[in-house]
């Protein structure tokens, strides 16, 4: 976590982090319109994010859009807080966001895409299985994603609990086993709406004994599911690292793709 620390520790990388909080997927220019800096400084700054794995850059076109990780946050507050106080932590943060939701009420709010990377030490043939397998996605998730996987496709996130209730329904979109799996996600299928589903996407990057496990979650409606997929998304990605890497999950509740809706 040296490394993580270290681009914590400078004040204008800091700032940056805190300039894609507010607004996620700007590009360089973008960024550079708020520092006093120049370009090339800039860039120096956010390769040095980009390192530790804070900061991850997704190609669109010939645009390179930068986007905060909350993978190394989450794994601080999982080393150091979450088996602390974290019940008193919970309650302060909750206060605070209330206060800032009063103070904020009359901005316009932007809804941005939400990108998380993890990397697992596991075959990418590995987290495509652990992706698209039910069985598998049962164990990590609680949860089971059934589909053939094939593109046209439906896909449906059952209940394992007997009722056979489906929390999530979607399409498959694209399908190039074992390096990216795109679907529709549609957190409230019960529900009549005219919104258009939001899109996942799944790029698994081998390297050597690793794969980065890039995860996309677009065309969000509103920032309460931007909220609720926040949450959790690093706790199943969690469970899917923990599962393919020591065969056990973490001694945590699995996400329930319902609390996402709002």
């Amino acid at each position: 976590m040296d490394s993580i620390f270290k681009a914590l520790a400078d004040p204008t990388r800091r700032l940056l982090l805190d300039r894609l909080r507010e607004h996620n997927g700007q590009t360089l220019r973008e960024l550079c319109e708020h520092l006093d800096m120049a370009r090339q400084s800039a860039t120096q700054h956010l390769d040095i994010l980009v390192r530790a794995n804070l900061v991850t850059v997704v190609r669109r076109g010939r645009e390179r859009l930068h986007y905060l990780n909350p993978a190394p946050i989450h794994e601080i507050e999982q080393r150091w807080i979450s088996g602390f106080d974290k019940p008193r932590l919970q309650v302060i943060s909750a206060i605070k966001n209330r206060a800032e939701e009063y103070a904020m009420s009359d901005s316009p709010v932007s809804v941005p895409t939400y990108v998380y990377v993890t990397y697992i030490h596991a075959s990418a043939q590995q987290v495509w299985r652990a992706l698209t397998d039910a069985d598998l996605t049962t164990q990590y998730w609680g949860h089971a994603n059934v589909s053939d996987w094939q593109p046209g496709s439906a896909w449906e996130h059952r209940r394992v609990d007997g009722s056979g209730h489906v929390d999530v329904v979607g399409k498959v979109l694209e399908a190039e086993p074992p390096t990216r799996l795109v679907i529709t996600f549609d957190d409230a299928p019960d529900i009549a709406s005219a919104r258009e589903p939001s899109v996942v996407t799944f790029v698994v990057e081998p390297h050597h004994d690793i794969v980065r496990l890039t995860v996309t979650h677009e065309n969000l409606p509103n920032q309460e599911m931007l909220n609720g997929i926040s949450h959790g998304w690093p706790a199943v990605l969690a469970n899917l690292k923990s599962l393919l890497e020591t065969g056990t999950v973490l001694p945590q509740a699995p996400w329930d793709m319902s609390r996402a809706h709002a």
